[in-house]
């Protein structure tokens, strides 16, 4: 429950149609496997006391009374343990018979929650057996409880102890329908639904069954459970396969192969899911409502995760999405740009060419918005400016591809202009400090301000979010453009895009180019060289952009406190990165974010291409003088 996970987890038995007895145990049996992995909500399948498939025979009284004993042993075979429990079984209440979802914890049955939606049609005939689930049919009094037990569509189950989770429960084709239980349950401030199912295997159902639950978990931003019947129900006209899922919002976290019959686990998110909301304004809840709460506790404890956590999260691990999804990033910020010079009228346009991954990008960029506009390449002014740091590999590189392109080259040399500044300020050349280096950003931005007057354009700007994140730009150096086409790319995915460019471009030489550009360390090049090769290592200095960029992300985009951030990393780099390591960068991280939003309080435009960005407009309104001292202080109580 540390941290707001919870494991969840979808059993499907190997039951026996109307065998309750054998039934009973082995849900007993499975129960407590889950327990034993640290599951804190289980799922069962539909009517799986008696089998979903006993049809007529649900009339006879020595079934449901054999039911309703079996739901006694099974809830008191949770005694000792505070996980919530959801098992289904046929049940009898003014004279009705009703499918319903039995919760209990502890012992202790809490609710019982019947299904809304009964089919009626072809193989599913449950109208013939089953009434329609009301929101208040009052309570059940059982001779094996003291307290009655409420019975209703409008019953929600809240955790005391993690207020994040609220849980509320649909059955089979309740989910299936265009106005879905679900949807009331998730409004009236429950975060995770699950459900108890009996879906038939036939061609094609199992992907739009996959398809439902990532699509209304994603639609209640909340956290959905799917247990299915097995091939242990009758075959006599339909076939089971214990399609088991789990999902959060929108992403499926665990998934059953069909025909297994077996227990999958998967590890909620209620803190990540609550934020998605807080940042929806427009996901609201309903402030009133006959909604029943029944509240209990659980023990708080750290669940021992077994979900993956990709180290790169702005990166789609699936090769064919991220060529898909280097497509789209590339044609958003090469429509953003079109759109700027269409509305300014301007055919020119001025690039600071380093060699480096930043500025590359950039230009691969501007060549296709001056394609989409049919505008002559050569009104791409690439300006290569080179100064102390520069190495012969990088301007080799620049002027390599300005002129695969069709750009214009126009190389300038600011050593002399940069000495010149020097003497002006009584800078000595020999001191290699922030003077030193910022003296030369700044000089590449006034040239680059001044040719783009000189020819009728606009100054491409080429720093990327990572960047803008740490505040590692000089301030009204390459900080400053007219139009900052990589302001929304984080510099894991930056590296991605040159890749990507480079596989598909059918340009050897080109090809060739950015190849090697994306095998040069990342460096602003603003030290001299050692033996000709680059000395100044930006990830040496500033840290790991892969372990920045993890950071920005659930911090930015999930708003996780710094300690579940740390708690994440550990788990996601354990094989690259010591867990003081991850710490002593995660705290670089924070304190540069903080001190640097001023730089980030007056970016130029750019286009935002994920879920994340930190314009000033849009994604992060953050005071320029906000103090980090929170943050750092949790870090700073951090042990492994």
């Amino acid at each position: 429950m540390q941290d707001g996970f919870i494991k969840a987890a979808a059993l499907t038995p190997q039951i026996k149609v109307a065998d309750v007895e054998y039934n009973t145990e082995v849900i007993i049996q499975m129960m407590q496997e889950a327990y034993k992995k640290g599951a804190k909500v289980l799922v069962f399948p539909e009517l799986c006391i008696t089998g979903y498939t006993c049809q007529d025979l649900f009339y006879q009284k020595t079934l449901l009374e054999a039911a309703q004993a079996s739901l006694w042993k099974i809830a008191s075979a949770s005694l000792g343990n505070d996980a919530v429990v959801f098992v289904g079984l046929p049940l009898v209440h003014r004279n009705k018979l009703y499918n319903v979802a039995a919760a209990f914890s502890d012992g202790r049955l809490l609710a019982l929650i019947p299904k809304v939606n009964i089919p009626n049609y072809a193989e599913f005939y449950e109208v013939r057996h089953f009434a329609k689930g009301e929101p208040d049919l009052g309570e059940i009094s059982f001779a094996f409880q003291e307290s009655p037990v409420p019975i209703g569509t409008n019953i929600l189950i809240s955790v005391k102890e993690l207020k994040e989770l609220v849980i509320g429960a649909e059955i089979c084709e309740d989910l299936w329908v265009p106005n879905p239980p679900s949807t009331g349950h998730a409004l009236h401030g429950a975060t995770l639904i699950v459900n108890l199912s009996a879906s038939n295997e036939v061609i094609g159902k199992e992907d739009y069954r996959k398809l439902l639950v990532e699509a209304t978990s994603a639609r209640l931003i909340a956290g959905y459970v799917y247990a299915s019947a097995g091939d242990g129900e009758s075959t006599q006209d339909l076939v089971f396969s214990g399609h088991n899922l789990i999902a959060e919002n929108g992403v499926i976290l665990e998934e059953a192969e069909c025909f297994q019959n077996r227990i999958i686990y998967g590890d909620i998110d209620f803190e990540r899911i609550v934020a998605e909301r807080k940042r929806m304004n427009t996901f609201e809840n309903e402030k009133e409502g006959n909604y029943r709460n029944v509240q209990i506790s659980m023990k708080i404890e750290e669940t021992v995760l077994e979900r993956h956590f990709s180290p790169r999260p702005f990166v789609p691990a699936n090769e064919k999405l991220k060529e898909k999804r280097c497509e789209r990033i590339f044609t958003i910020q090469a429509k953003g740009l079109e759109k700027r010079l269409a509305h300014i009228g301007c055919k020119d346009v001025v690039i600071g060419l380093s060699g480096g991954l930043d500025s590359t990008l950039a230009l691969l960029v501007t060549y296709r918005a001056f394609k989409l506009l049919e505008y002559d390449p050569k009104g791409i002014c690439a300006v290569t400016m080179p100064c102390f740091g520069t190495t012969d590999r990088t301007y080799q590189n620049a002027t390599a591809l300005a002129k695969s392109l069709g750009a214009t080259l126009r190389e300038i040399d600011i050593k002399a202009s940069v000495r010149s500044h020097f003497r002006d300020i009584s800078h000595d050349e020999a001191n290699h400090d922030v003077v030193y280096e910022n003296g030369q950003a700044r000089e590449r931005t006034q040239i680059l301000m001044d040719v783009a007057n000189q020819v009728n354009g606009i100054v491409i700007g080429t720093g990327d979010m990572s960047e803008l994140a740490l505040g590692w730009a000089t301030y009204n150096g390459d900080h400053m453009s007219m139009y900052g086409v990589n302001a929304g790319v984080p510099k894991t995915l930056v590296r991605h895009l040159v890749a990507y460019y480079a596989k598909s471009c059918q340009d050897e030489k080109l090809e060739a180019v950015l190849n090697d550009i994306l095998e040069t360390p990342v460096s602003p090049e603003l030290l001299p060289p050692k033996d000709g090769v680059i000395s100044q290592i930006t990830e040496d200095l500033v840290g790991p952009y892969e372990l920045h960029d993890f950071y920005l992300y659930y911090m930015l985009r999930c708003a996780f406190s710094p300690k579940k951030i740390y708690r994440l990393a550990k788990r996601a780099f354990a094989k690259e990165y010591a867990p003081e390591t991850i710490l002593k960068w995660e705290k670089v991280f924070y304190r540069r974010f903080f001190t640097q939003q001023f730089k980030r309080s007056c970016l130029p435009d750019g286009p935002k291409v994920g879920s994340s960005a930190v314009s000033p407009r849009g994604d992060l309104r953050m005071p320029s003088d906000a103090v980090g001292k929170l943050w750092i202080k949790e870090l700073e109580d951090c042990t492994d």
